[in-house]
């Protein structure tokens, strides 16, 4: 029977019986993800590991099904990625126990911040979306030119299918009918595009700061595709902040667009002239998913997950080519909106 890593006398024995590392002093259950569950542990030389164990049934109110064998390829994932991304970014693999679909990390010191917390409290570091764009360039661009490895080793794209494409893209079109289209061509699009590994999750919620540097968590979703998808799933939230926090919006929306300079001069080398513009659709895709779909944002208030619908409908019949348009258009919408 698989072991419950939250029922924590089992995981003590688990533990002392896997591990060379003596008894662990304590265990705390972390929040955040719907999808696994994770703990912390602590050991006796104050060293930290993190435990992540994938979920058949995420914890959301609709029903939303994956395969815990995605375990696997987040363990595949944090291994190339602590190759890929520069030293520090993300947190060391420790092990793998693929019979109880579960992961070990490296912790990362206690005096981290969530970065989501981070924004949502206010407070926009220009030097943060820097070190954002940074990263995702980095890793899209060091993948892409090891593509004749990395194809073969992330060529399976169903938990990101599941995870991703059905949840946001398909299930909103179901909802929305007027996006229907834009959104089941946008899902087609998406799986034909094979250039990069893409992490499918690269959000504020997944990326703590510590000391200055932001690091990468969750890698469950990895896959090689296409990295336009990364692109619009960051700038989804940081519109998203930008819409809800009306003080901070400016801040926000250049920060935005911080982002995606640095990003876009870091794979300029690749020569990926469409990107831009597949980058755009996806997010006007992921911003009406996360006010629609199976995960919407917690944060945005009925009136503005309301605005935000609206205001996308009207968007994606005529996308903005640009990243910097579609910032633009996108708060011009949105204080329109807000005044009538």
């Amino acid at each position: 029977m698989e072991i419950d890593i939250e029922d924590f006398d089992a995981l003590r024995l688990y533990l002392v019986d896997r591990t060379n590392r003596g008894k662990p002093v304590s265990f705390e259950k972390l929040q955040g993800g719907v999808s696994n569950r994770t703990v912390l542990v602590t050991w006796e030389d104050g060293s930290g590991w993190v435990l992540k164990q994938a979920l058949s049934k995420l914890r959301v109110n609709v029903d939303w099904f994956s395969s815990p064998e995605r375990i696997r390829v987040e363990a595949r994932a944090l291994r190339w990625l602590n190759r890929l991304a520069p030293p520090g970014t993300t947190p060391c693999f420790i092990l793998e126990d693929a019979a109880n679909h579960l992961i070990a990390m490296e912790a990362i010191p206690a005096e981290h911040e969530n970065w989501k917390s981070v924004l949502l409290s206010g407070r926009v570091v220009s030097d943060q979306f820097e070190q954002f764009g940074s990263l995702l360039g980095i890793i899209h661009r060091r993948s892409a030119e090891s593509a004749r490895e990395l194809s073969r080793t992330f060529a399976e794209s169903a938990h990101f299918e599941s995870l991703r494409l059905e949840p946001y893209y398909l299930y909103t079109a179901q909802e929305v009918a007027p996006a229907a289209n834009f959104l089941i061509r946008l899902a087609q699009e998406t799986l034909d595009q094979k250039l990069s590994i893409v992490h499918g999750d690269f959000s504020p919620k997944n990326t703590l700061v510590y000391r200055g540097r932001l690091i990468l968590l969750d890698y469950e979703v990895v896959h090689f595709g296409d990295p336009a998808f990364d692109v619009g799933f960051a700038l989804t939230h940081f519109l998203s902040k930008g819409h809800h926090l009306q003080q901070q919006r400016l801040a926000l929306l250049k920060a935005a667009g911080l982002f995606w300079r640095v990003y876009f001069k870091e794979i300029s080398p690749l020569g990926w002239d469409a990107i831009e513009s597949r980058s755009v659709r996806h997010t006007l895709g992921c911003l009406l998913a996360r006010v629609a779909g199976k995960s919407p944002l917690e944060y945005l208030t009925p009136q503005e997950v309301k605005r935000q619908r609206d205001v996308v409908l009207k968007m994606i019949v005529a996308p903005p080519t640009t990243v910097a348009d579609l910032i633009h258009d996108f708060v011009q919408q949105v204080e329109n909106h807000a005044q009538n």
